[in-house]
């Protein structure tokens, strides 16, 4: 049985060149149509999803940016983990651990660090914001498309869950050896994880679709 919200792409090709969308997984082009609420397009060719009509979800993406905005401050403001060995205790943040290795000669492993959980992510974020503080003014920001493009070459480098699931297996072994007592960041940062997962979920690609959205009560006015 087909899915009601799914709906194939049409192949035509339209005058206008910009509606045209290539499908990621086997290359092949369609004409983007306008989608029903909830509905999806589909490749005919592999069946890989093309692209979804979920501009009214858009609205809840600039709450979300600003909410991952505050966990990564208070993610890298305060301890991840304090650990009590013997009477001695110890404690790190994020950016004390690149600094950790940084000191041991690691400068490859710590620039690494550096760069998934702590520059690219927040280059994501600030983009985002860029982009949707004045669109939610019904203004396209300049250099609109260059931003969009960066976001997604800049999403994939982002791996703060890779780190969060390191560190958790890292509190487990240690556990073993000492009190490990979890500080206020490794919270946050689970907290920004999930924050980070729904944001994930936008196609900034679709931002062109909720920029040239009618504002609430424009449709159907007569002049």
């Amino acid at each position: 049985m087909t899915d009601p919200t799914q709906r194939e792409a049409s192949p035509q090709v339209p005058r206008d060149l910009s509606q045209l969308i290539a499908c990621e997984y086997c290359d092949a082009v369609y004409a983007r149509e306008t989608l029903a609420p909830g509905e999806r397009a589909q490749c005919l060719r592999c069946g890989g999803a093309l692209y979804r009509e979920n501009r009214r979800a858009y609205r809840r993406l600039l709450p979300l940016v600003i909410t991952a905005l505050i966990l990564f401050l208070i993610s890298n403001s305060y301890p991840i983990v304090e650990m009590d060995l013997q009477g001695v205790r110890t404690q790190t943040t994020l950016l004390g651990a690149v600094e950790a290795l940084h000191g041991d000669n690691m400068d490859l492993v710590a620039a690494l660090v550096l760069a998934t959980t702590i520059v690219f992510p927040l280059t994501e974020m600030l983009m985002m914001c860029y982009l949707l503080i004045p669109m939610a003014q019904r203004r396209m920001p300049p250099g609109f498309d260059r931003i969009v493009r960066g976001i997604r070459q800049t999403r994939p480098w982002g791996m703060i869950e890779v780190f969060m699931i390191g560190v958790l297996v890292t509190v487990v072994k240690l556990s073993t050896m000492a009190q490990v007592l979890p500080g206020i960041a490794l919270w946050s940062f689970g907290a920004l994880v999930a924050v980070l997962a729904a944001m994930l979920s936008f196609d900034p690609r679709a931002l062109w679709d909720y920029l040239e959205q009618p504002e609430p009560g424009a449709e159907g006015e007569t002049t």
